[in-house]
């Protein structure tokens, strides 16, 4: 049986989930154990629902998928790969599947940092697979201090000369980073000129020839520029009715993609992108 994995467990996700395993198809949910529901004190906008909290409706849409008998994993997506089949890279494990629904939510907030977003494509990347080549014999810098940042990081270290973590002033949370040189330091400026050229600390200056943001845990824009996904104007992943992406039995739904960031909206694009998996997999067959 071809096999479908949805990365993330919210209303988008949850729901894709649900269509696509009554349609016999072999799904699992990869999600990190958090969710921005949470900031949600009360939910009345919802049909059928009289003032739920965002946690518990989060909590009862996995229970229901988990009820239908599909597994629901914890663990944090670092990246996506291809050969012959999708491998989604995690935290704890590796998954090979036929297809894949990108249901992340809206991406995260971007560091707040002078010069950061100036000099992106300037020496500024989110992606050392898309990026890393141009910068090989380099002095690079990743900003991050979790497992997503050692990811990026560890790939970065097979093409530069030195690569440098920068915590932003964050404690380091994955301890695989130590093999590094770290600075924990508070970033204040992205130095340079036509390029980056350096780091601004508050405590110095550091020179690099390049830096790779991988802060907190790859999101949605992430994980579609290493597939190399179209991203359309608004930093939204592109997609068209049936919720497919430019690439074969890819899907995406939510927040993540265009239009209003609303439950009633992500559940219907998770039906859809849920039913486009089922036809583009019995196709495929």
């Amino acid at each position: 049986m071809k096999k479908l994995i949805i990365i993330g467990a919210g209303p988008a996700g949850i729901s894709a989930a649900l269509y696509a395993k009554r349609g016999n198809i072999d799904t699992t949910v990869i999600a990190m154990d958090s969710t921005s529901l949470n900031m949600a004190h009360k939910i009345d906008n919802y049909y059928g629902l009289l003032g739920i909290s965002g946690g518990d409706l989060y909590s009862i849409g996995k229970m229901q998928a988990q009820k239908l008998g599909i597994p629901v994993i914890n663990d944090e997506v670092l990246s996506i790969e291809f050969n012959e089949r999708y491998s989604i890279i995690g935290k704890n494990s590796s998954y090979d599947c036929d297809a894949i629904i990108i249901a992340t939510g809206s991406y995260r907030k971007r560091l707040d940092i002078k010069g950061l977003k100036e000099y992106e494509g300037k020496g500024v990347s989110y992606c050392a697979v898309c990026d890393g080549f141009f910068f090989r014999k380099k002095r690079l810098a990743v900003i991050g201090n979790s497992s997503y940042a050692l990811h990026e990081a560890d790939y970065l270290s097979n093409l530069a000369k030195d690569v440098l973590i920068f915590t932003n002033g964050e404690e380091i949370e994955d301890e695989g980073l130590k093999k590094y040189m770290i600075n924990k330091d508070r970033i204040e400026a992205i130095n340079g000129d036509d390029v980056v050229r350096s780091i601004i600390t508050n405590n110095g200056e550091q020179e690099v020839d390049g830096i790779f943001v991988a802060s907190g845990s790859a999101d949605a824009l992430d994980l579609a520029r290493k597939l190399g996904l179209t991203i359309d104007e608004n930093n939204k992943i592109a997609v068209n009715a049936e919720r497919e992406t430019n690439l074969p039995n890819i899907f995406a739904a939510g927040d993540c993609t265009a239009g209003m960031m609303q439950i009633a909206k992500a559940v219907y694009d998770g039906a859809v992108a849920g039913t486009s998996a089922i036809k583009a997999l019995k196709k495929g067959k």
